[in-house]
């Protein structure tokens, strides 16, 4: 699965809105769904997932994996850690210009994520990254949108 040629990793740090997802089971029932992305000095990237379980009003549950670039010269594959020592693969297959909306997937197309710098997204914009999901060989009758409300 081919990743974007190059991501400005200063401007891709920070709050991403997850909008749409074939989720893992940790994100299963996820609303209001938010990575957060920081640069470490070393290299790596300080991760924050958080999100509410089962509704608006459910759980707060959060997560920091770590992740690893493992493609510096596009800085568009990285490993994400969870749990020593295993790192998920994790590619920036999309990313506009703008850096305002990106798509994060997975060589074994099991997962993949739409985000958005915005909790929501137009429907044409929604429409477009669903078809540019299923382009890449996901089921998108997998993909869930996350409800979110702020």
């Amino acid at each position: 699965m081919k990743t974007v040629d190059q991501v400005d990793l200063e401007r891709f740090m920070g709050d991403w809105y997850v909008i749409a997802n074939i989720p893992t089971f940790l994100e299963k029932e996820a609303y209001n769904a938010v990575e957060t992305y920081s640069l470490n000095e070393d290299g790596t990237i300080a991760t924050t997932f958080t999100f509410r379980k089962g509704g608006f009003d459910g759980k707060q549950k959060e997560y920091n994996p770590k992740g690893f670039i493992t493609d510096t010269e596009s800085n568009a594959l990285w490993g994400m850690r969870f749990v020593w020592p295993i790192k998920a693969d994790y590619r920036i297959v999309y990313l506009d210009d703008d850096y305002t909306q990106t798509v994060i997937g997975r060589q074994s197309r099991d997962y993949v994520w739409i985000m958005a710098r915005t909790p929501t997204i137009s429907d044409a914009d929604y429409e477009k990254l669903a078809t540019f999901v299923e382009s890449l060989g996901y089921d998108i009758a997998k993909l869930n949108r996350v409800p979110q409300s702020w």
